[in-house]
């Protein structure tokens, strides 16, 4: 059975926490394989995290000195 919107875009969330189940990277690609808006929400998701990565690290401040 296909996940929902609300599911996938929880199990996104999760992902960054914790390693999915077999089952779950399953249903979740194939919801995304069909949802463009999940999709957004995972790329959204990912630059997200990469800004707080940054920013944890000490930012651009940091790379300038």
């Amino acid at each position: 059975m296909m996940k929902t919107c609300r599911e996938a875009t929880r199990l996104m969330s999760e992902s960054q926490e914790r390693d999915l189940h077999i089952s779950e990277q399953a249903s979740l690609k194939l919801h995304l394989a069909m949802c463009a808006p999940c999709r957004n929400f995972g790329k959204q998701l990912k630059t997200l995290r990469h800004i707080t990565k940054s920013y944890a690290e000490g930012g651009p401040e940091k790379a300038e000195k």
